[in-house]
């Protein structure tokens, strides 16, 4: 069995790969630091589990990257391991095309379980996850923030953690004008008037504290 770790901290890939191989002594553990490592793995081997971060340099999100994994290798089942809680992404992770989201904190826990449960070709949904699901289903998708492309909620929730367009523009290897252009879009769509609005609505729906 092959699986790939990635993650940008040493030390989360460490302690996932020693709990992986308890777990699955013979298998093949190889962990990288970036989305493009991911992308270069992906398109030189197969995998049968790929662990990835959400957030990782340098500047492609995590759903960007499983976009691509699937692009590359449709069948691979992709775990979402993240420190962001699963309101903030986990809907969008599996519309994306991961089979499952787990938070960090939770991790120790679960990850074996998860892993297990996506190798057999099933999703792997915790109970907030499945909530939110249920919930989506249930108001048919018409939650604002869902309108926005994957793209702008990643430039909302920068701005409304207080950086500054040109910050945004080097974290996410931007332009500044092209991160303009999406604040833009999010305004249009948010129906926001200022930052202030901006801030406010992000932390009402927790997506930032």
């Amino acid at each position: 069995m092959k699986i790939l770790i990635a993650d940008d901290h040493t030390i989360v890939r460490e302690g996932v790969k020693m709990l992986l191989t308890e777990a699955y002594p013979m298998a093949e553990i190889t962990d990288v630091s970036d989305s493009a490592s991911v992308i270069k793995q992906v398109s030189e081997k197969k995998w049968d589990v790929i662990i990835c971060d959400i957030s990782m340099p340098p500047g492609d999100s995590g759903l960007e990257t499983i976009k691509q994994i699937k692009e590359h290798s449709p069948k691979t089942p992709v775990l979402i391991l993240s420190m962001h809680a699963p309101d903030q992404y986990a809907l969008r992770a599996i519309k994306a095309g991961a089979m499952g989201y787990l938070n960090k904190s939770v991790a120790t826990y679960e990850l074996v379980n998860a892993v297990n449960r996506v190798l057999s070709g099933k999703k792997y949904l915790s109970q907030d996850v499945a909530y939110l699901l249920a919930d989506a289903v249930e108001q048919g998708h018409d939650h604002a923030l869902e309108h926005l492309s994957d793209r702008e909620f990643e430039v909302f929730k920068l701005l409304a953690s207080g950086k500054a367009v040109s910050d945004i523009a080097k974290q996410l290897m931007l332009s500044s004008n092209t991160v303009s252009t999406f604040r833009l879009r999010v305004f249009e769509k948010m129906g926001f008037k200022n930052n202030l609005e901006l801030i406010k609505h992000a932390i009402d729906n927790r997506v930032v504290n």
